[in-house]
């Protein structure tokens, strides 16, 4: 099966695709729920059904299924171009460039820039010093960019899928996808296909946080007895707590720093679509998730082709899009349309940052 089947995370539902649209429509309220807040939706950079690896101003900048997004302290937004196995960067005026990688030329190697190689990288997070975190999700490997675009390996045994804690090269994972970095360099993995939480010290050594390898489940618990279904992304919080898109049970579950597992929204194996309080809010498939200053999420529905907003008390809310329309609409709240979209990303001024994979572009969403 190709990755980017995988990525779409079709594959990763429960029962046959038919069944799984079927259960969507008939989620659908009557009578959606209006929107608390709404959003303002533009196209920074790409052109909607045109794909490719150009690097350039806006519109004329071309992408190859763009996944994870992360906001940098200077303003600069980096993007996880999957299919051309590269690491993108875009200033605010929609200039951009190509930080890592080279296009359609896959690999594993170390070094400068045009030099390294990627194999499907999928998420990214960003330190305070401007170090970019990579989730190589092929190569079953975490990595690491510096200001000056040299690559090097953080974590995971290159090209060898596995479970294993340890340090550095002698952690395994298995197509590890969202990654998030805290105040003190700690990073945090949702290593999808193990269905856990891992977390890499500054030093580089890996522990799992929660859930059990070859596990997968639903249940809230501490540490090893937690269980998810593929998490798709990850959020971590100023006060060290995370937050995890678990994309397979279409719910949003919060984990404490000493590893207490429970689901903020959502219920597990009841997809759909549904605003409202924690349990009763329905998503499906969601893919990204970041966190502001307040605690506020933001999620990434993907197969019902929304943003949407949980406050802390875990009330959710939809920002932008319309459920089960797709397409390429810029405008505000339900007038904005999306098509598969993947990560989302938010800055120190509360712009948000979307990559609207189908699309191939990546969108800009001003909260109102």
């Amino acid at each position: 099966m190709h990755y980017r089947t995988l990525c779409c995370l079709m594959a990763w539902l429960m029962g046959p695709l038919a069944a799984a649209q079927a259960q969507l429509i008939v989620s659908v309220p009557a009578h959606p729920v209006p929107y608390v807040s709404t959003a303002t939706v533009s196209t920074l950079a790409g052109e909607a059904g045109s794909k490719g690896s150009v690097d350039g101003l806006g519109a004329a900048a071309r992408f190859d299924y763009p996944m994870g997004v992360a906001a940098g302290p200077n303003g600069t937004v980096y993007v996880a171009d999957e299919g051309n196995m590269t690491i993108r960067c875009l200033v605010p005026s929609g200039m951009v460039t190509t930080l890592a990688g080279a296009a359609a030329a896959k690999g594993s190697a170390d070094g400068p820039g045009a030099a390294a190689r990627f194999y499907h990288p999928v998420g990214l997070a960003v330190a305070a010093d401007g170090t970019v975190f990579v989730t190589d999700a092929d190569n079953h490997a975490i990595r690491k960019i510096r200001p000056d675009g040299t690559v090097s390996t953080v974590a995971g045994t290159i090209g060898r899928k596995g479970s294993a804690d340890g340090p550095g090269s002698i952690a395994q994972f298995n197509l590890p996808h969202g990654v998030a970095v805290d105040a003190s360099g700690a990073l945090y993995v949702a290593d999808t296909f193990n269905h856990t939480i891992r977390k890499i010290a500054p030093d580089g050594s890996v522990i799992t946080l929660a859930g059990l390898a070859g596990h997968k489940g639903s249940a809230d618990g501490a540490g090893p007895a937690a269980r998810f279904f593929h998490p798709a992304a990850v959020a971590v919080d100023t006060h060290g707590i995370l937050y995890v898109a678990d994309n397979g049970n279409e719910t949003i579950r919060k984990i404490t720093p000493s590893g207490e597992v429970t689901t903020l929204a959502g219920a597990a194996h009841h997809g759909g679509y549904a605003d409202g309080p924690g349990a009763t809010a329905r998503f499906r498939a969601p893919t990204g998730v970041a966190v502001d200053a307040l605690g506020n999420l933001y999620v990434v529905d993907h197969l019902n082709a929304l943003l949407r907003r949980i406050t802390p008390a875990g009330n959710v809310t939809t920002l932008a899009g319309t459920v089960l329309h797709f397409g390429s609409e810029n405008g505000s709240g339900s007038t904005a349309r999306f098509n598969g979209p993947s990560g989302v990303a938010i800055d120190a001024s509360n712009m948000l940052y979307l990559t609207d994979s189908a699309n191939q572009t990546v969108r800009k969403i001003a909260l109102e």
